[in-house]
């Protein structure tokens, strides 16, 4: 193998010339024959008997040319690309320059290369980070999504109303004809929760366990292609009416959803937990940011190939999430009116953003002369292990070692950005501190005139007498200062 000529083109592109010759060839062929020979019929040998060159003289010395090709590609194009040092994407478009000859042939590969990346800065770098609040309407929020999930549904002999669960039979009819995908038995709809197409909850509200009724319905215009902006008529049979019975929140509560005895104690431990989510989402939302301002100052061709990568991982995540909640991803693509095309091409925006924070973490592990070592590789396997509720050993079967390596560096990549990073305010934050001073020294300046027109007009009276002494016991207790919380791991 010789390689011929490397020429750099645009986006990240490299093209290589690459030449096998008459030795190599030979050898491929040899593989091409044993691999084919079961395939051919000669006269007077059984199938896969017959000897290369009666082969090559009935049809010709060119007749495993083709094979032999494909054999030697691969060998050569890896052989080339060690080489060159070249750090490939993807798989190669190939194409074949001049004639395969007994003496070999040459062939012309191009693929995408990561590129150099000229880093801008990554210290001293600053960004907004949220201040972590829990108020009493977000544990009581908290209480009533525990409450709606504990509630019973009893049956009621009325019309369905809002919030109501009306259990339906369903069948839908374009032009007199049945569509796919629209037909249901026994559904349990929640009325109001949007979940079926603009209009049709609307109209089950009023039935009544037993009716029967035809729901005109237009679908959107952005829906399934099928059915956008197609009117249809939907024959409904509602076999009954449930509505949510919630529990009280009381110590009896308590006890039935949670390892607590009082609702005060499960009110201090969700209070805990949503202190716990929001610091995280914090620290994660401010690291992100931090990094995406990194990402803006690179230098650098992206390829296209990282793109259309990201974007396809940023689907097949999206289908996974969508899948877990029990709904099919064409079923999805029917209701929604969202196909892959369209997905990828919403996508292509945050997949750049992506492809350039990954760059730019690159950047950073080989500017820092980052590692990792095994311990902490081993550590890592350990923390996933207790995330997926998995045995180490299986972890290790999902995820290779140089996977789990690449986390640790990059993890350790992204702390020497927020270790020297500078936290920020957030803006509407650093607006709400302005109005309150702002209003505060309105009100002391206005409370400052009053006095003064009020002491015009005062009569002077002696001073009261000050109590020898403070009741101690009356004094009330100031709050003690709060000590700043661990950075989340």
């Amino acid at each position: 193998m010789t390689v011929k000529n490397v020429e750099k083109l645009e986006k990240s592109r490299v093209a290589l010339e690459i030449e096998v010759g008459a030795e190599e060839f030979e050898a491929a062929v040899a593989k091409a024959y044993l691999k084919i020979r079961n395939k051919i019929n000669v006269p007077g040998f059984r199938r896969g008997k017959a000897p290369r060159k009666i082969i090559e003289t009935m049809y010709g010395a060119e007749v495993f040319y083709s094979d032999a090709v494909d054999e030697a590609f691969p060998e050569a194009y890896t052989k080339a690309v060690e080489s060159e040092k070249l750090d490939t994407i993807g798989y190669p478009e190939v194409e074949l320059s001049g004639d395969v000859t007994k003496d070999g042939f040459t062939f012309k590969a191009t693929v995408a290369v990561y590129p150099d990346v000229k880093l801008g800065q990554y210290k001293g770098v600053s960004a907004p980070k949220e201040e972590v609040k829990v108020t009493a309407d977000d544990i009581k929020e908290r209480l009533n999504e525990l409450a709606e999930r504990n509630a019973r549904l009893v049956s009621v002999d009325r019309k369905a109303k809002k919030g109501d669960i009306a259990v339906i039979d369903y069948e839908g009819f374009l032009n007199g004809e049945p569509f796919a995908g629209g037909k249901g038995e026994n559904h349990e709809l929640e009325l109001g929760s949007g979940s079926f197409v603009p209009g049709f909850e609307d109209q089950v509200i009023g039935m009544k366990a037993g009716e029967e009724k035809d729901i005109d319905i237009t679908f959107p215009e952005n829906y399934h292609k099928d059915l956008a902006g197609k009117a249809v008529v939907f024959k409904v049979k509602c076999n009954e009416v449930k509505f949510k019975e919630l529990p009280a929140m009381d110590d009896e509560f308590a006890k039935d959803v949670s390892e607590f005895d009082t609702i005060k104690d499960l009110k201090d431990d969700i209070k805990k937990k949503i202190e716990e989510e929001r610091e995280k989402a914090s620290n994660t939302a401010y690291e992100n940011a931090l990094i995406e301002k990194v990402a803006d100052t690179i230098d650098c061709e992206l390829p296209e190939i990282l793109i259309e990568q990201q974007c396809r991982r940023f689907l097949e995540e999206f289908k996974s999430r969508i899948v877990s909640q029990g709904i099919p991803f064409d079923q999805y693509v029917r209701m929604t009116g969202m196909d892959e095309k369209k997905f990828m091409e919403d996508g292509r925006e945050p997949a750049i953003r992506q492809v350039k924070m990954d760059l730019a973490i690159a950047q950073i592990i080989e500017q820092e002369k980052l590692e990792a070592t095994e311990e902490e590789i081993e550590a890592e396997y350990k923390k996933l292990s207790e995330y997926y509720g998995m045995d180490v050993d299986k972890v290790k079967k999902y995820l290779g070692e140089n996977e789990v390596r690449t986390q640790v560096l990059n993890t350790k990549a992204v702390a020497v950005v927020v270790d020297n990073a500078k936290p920020e305010k957030p803006k509407k934050a650093e607006a709400k501190d302005a109005d309150e001073d702002k209003a505060k020294k309105k009100a002391a300046k206005k409370d400052a005139e009053t006095d003064g027109d009020e002491e015009k007009k005062a009569v002077k009276k002696p001073a009261a007498k000050k109590p020898a002494k403070k009741d101690e016991d009356a004094e009330e207790e100031k709050p003690a200062a709060k000590k700043p919380a661990k950075k989340a791991e």
